[in-house]
């Protein structure tokens, strides 16, 4: 087995973009959700509520995460933490009071015009701590903005035997993993207790119920049935059967370094 497929979506619930690398810290994977967006009392938003989300392309570079909307619409924000910055309130589900930078009025602007309600984009800085809040989580363990767990890993074998059952076959994009494992059986990664990718250890923080972002095409912002409607017919969870699963939530316990495109992986 090795590591096919590595993204990163850099503010939750807008667009991911493939890298080739990516480096772990204490939060998840570098670039992964350190930003967000939240209404005018600091609640996240996402997909579920605002479908154009996902049209909002996401880049990075060193210094900048860059929003771009219909290639035509352009903002830069710094990654990089600001003492100066203005400090929001946040939150996302149960984690509440949570500090985040404000990212300023540039951004503030596009997002809210594009999605026709005020909104500001905020960024993980000095001041931001969370704590993972799911009976997997040790001490230390901590998340970004993610909804409760750092990375999600589904396999190519688990797409594929959902795509087997679909009249029109889906992309991977939408179900927003971090980390695509190819030569393993279907949903293998379900029984996955822990993983190893290259040098790097990760612990299984439970399976991944799914939502309506799934059904919403990400190249169009438009919603269809599909693919809760055909999961619902043989992925629903035995203990929660109003939970539809695909995919499994991990926990880094390696806290640092590399992880490429190709590495080996190792159940166990």
């Amino acid at each position: 087995m090795h590591l096919s497929g590595l993204f990163l979506y850099p503010v939750k619930s807008l667009r991911g973009c493939a890298v080739p690398t990516a480096t772990l810290d204490g939060l998840g994977l570098v670039g992964d959700r350190r930003f967000l967006v939240v209404d005018a009392h600091g609640k996240f938003m996402t997909q579920r509520t605002h479908p154009r989300m996902a049209l909002v392309t996401t880049a990075l570079d060193a210094t900048h995460l860059t929003l771009s909307i219909a290639s035509s619409r352009t903002v830069r924000v710094p990654r990089a933490s600001d003492p100066a910055a203005a400090l929001r309130t946040v939150s996302v589900w149960q984690s509440e009071g949570l500090l985040a930078e404000d990212c300023g009025d540039d951004a503030a602007a596009l997002l809210a015009d594009f999605l026709a309600t005020r909104c500001r984009l905020v960024r993980v800085g000095e001041k931001f701590s969370r704590p993972i809040l799911k009976p997997a989580a040790r001490p230390g363990d901590a998340v970004t903005f993610a909804d409760a767990y750092p990375l999600l890993v589904v396999s190519e074998a688990s797409l594929a035997d959902l795509n087997d059952r679909l009249d029109f076959p889906l992309p991977m994009d939408r179900f927003r993993p971090n980390l695509v494992v190819s030569g393993c059986a279907a949903f293998d990664e379900d029984t996955w207790p822990r993983v190893r990718i290259g040098e790097a250890i990760f612990r299984a923080g439970g399976p991944c119920a799914r939502c309506i972002v799934t059904t919403t095409d990400p190249l169009t912002g438009e919603r269809g049935k599909e693919p809760l409607r055909t999961l619902a017919t043989y992925r629903r969870d035995a203990s929660d059967p109003t939970d539809v699963n695909f995919g499994r939530n991990l926990i880094h316990e390696t806290k640092s370094g590399p992880v490429r495109v190709g590495d080996t992986v190792t159940p166990g």
